[in-house]
């Protein structure tokens, strides 16, 4: 057997167990042994090339230890590419910063900053840097991905906070007492038909609802207004879906509906009834038809309703948005809304870890729109203002 073919046998069992170090020490520790034209047989041998199989005799004679535990010397390798180019960083933060600081000279103001195009235009700022680099150093830069965040409300009403500590204390004050305190607010309107809805669902594995390519319906097609009452002391929702439109009547009619199918049951001796509205939509501060409908249902009731709104732009600071709305939208998340008895179902089926129960009723009378109350029409309300903020915070009695 040849020499050759004695080395090939001794390196084939081990040479799969060592790292790129270890493999040129032991090539070059044989090469050694052979002496001169060792390093040709070994090369031959194992397949290393002759300037590894050098440098491990270097290292061997040299008893460096520096490398001990290492594959290669501190420093070994490529450059990184931020200290090989240093204007990388600077380059690529102007890039990004140009366009999120609203810099209208910045080549990327009005485009979309993928890493593509921010290695795109690195590339022709003679940066060259491919996308997958640009991600990580990115990463690097304690940047990420982020979607826009709904915080900011506009400008803030001066008496904001005195608003809810106000709202605050009449809602504690009440459940102390035992009287009824409700959250009301229209949930976001829903086109009904075979239409996509947000979120996702568990279903067998590529088998999706398949529902309409495009939901931009005109007038004809139906919509869902659901009107929804939250019992804060009770955690109890009750949901009115209407069919026609939203209107200060519509709201009005669907707390009727709770008192008169929950309310009057479980406050049998309430006197009063707190109610905490947003300041616009059909139960709006400034709407008349609203404080108009609501001395119909005082009258009907014997009930002194006391209204507290929220200031201009603080809607989702109302009870009902997330402790009511938010669940029934996790609930029919993924499911289209095919008709009116699929979301009266999906509503009535919401349920909370917390004991939230809800009940639901679809309601298909009609609520015309532009109805005007005149200003004899208002001094039949029995309305007193409260002495802070009486647009916001104010009692209807009955008239009687």
């Amino acid at each position: 057997m040849s020499s050759i073919a004695v080395l090939e046998q001794k390196f084939r069992p081990i040479w799969p167990l060592l790292d790129e170090r270890t493999r040129r020490i032991m090539a070059a520790n044989e090469a050694i042994g052979l002496g001169y034209g060792g390093v040709s047989l070994i090369h031959r041998a194992c397949g290393l090339s002759r300037k590894a199989i050098a440098k491990g005799i270097r290292e061997i004679e040299s008893g460096d230890s520096a490398v001990a535990g290492r594959i290669r010397r501190p420093g070994a390798g490529r450059k990184n590419l931020v200290l090989s180019d240093p204007g990388l960083l600077a380059a690529l933060d102007d890039l990004i910063a140009g366009g999120t600081r609203g810099d209208p000279e910045s080549p990327l103001r009005w485009i979309c900053k993928s890493t593509r195009t921010l290695a795109g235009e690195l590339c022709r700022q003679r940066h060259p840097i491919s996308y997958v680099r640009v991600a990580q150093v990115l990463h690097e830069q304690n940047y990420s991905l982020q979607s826009n965040r709904k915080l900011e409300e506009g400008e803030d009403h001066p008496d904001r906070d005195a608003q809810f500590r106000h709202i605050n204390h009449c809602v504690k004050r009440a459940l102390a007492a035992g009287k009824p305190v409700i959250s009301v607010d229209t949930k976001k309107k829903e086109l009904v038909g075979n239409y996509a809805n947000a979120g996702q669902q568990w279903l067998p594995a590529k088998q999706p609802q398949s529902v309409q390519g495009h939901d931009f319906p005109g007038p004809e097609v139906p919509r869902a207004f659901p009107y929804g009452i939250y019992d804060l002391g009770r955690n109890e929702g009750f949901v009115n879906v209407g069919t026609d439109h939203d209107t200060g009547a519509f709201a009005v009619a669907s707390i009727r509906g709770w008192w008169r199918c929950e309310g009057r049951h479980l406050y049998p001796d309430a006197g009063t009834l707190l109610i905490t509205a947003d300041g616009g939509g059909s139960n709006g501060s400034r709407l008349r038809l609203w404080k108009w409908e609501l001395q119909s249902l005082a009258d009907e009731t014997g009930l002194a309703l006391s209204i507290c709104h929220f200031p201009p732009g603080t809607s989702k600071w109302n009870k009902i948005e997330h402790r009511l709305f938010s669940f029934i939208s996790s609930n029919w998340r993924g499911e289209p809304l095919r008709d009116y008895e699929t979301i009266v179902s999906l509503i009535a089926n919401t349920t909370t870890a917390k004991g939230l129960k809800v009940t639901c009723r679809l309601d298909r009378r009609k609520y015309p729109t532009g109805r005007k109350v005149s200003n004899e029409e208002m001094k039949q309300v029995n309305l007193k203002r409260n002495t802070f903020h009486g647009d916001w915070n104010y009692v209807i009695r009955p008239n009687s």
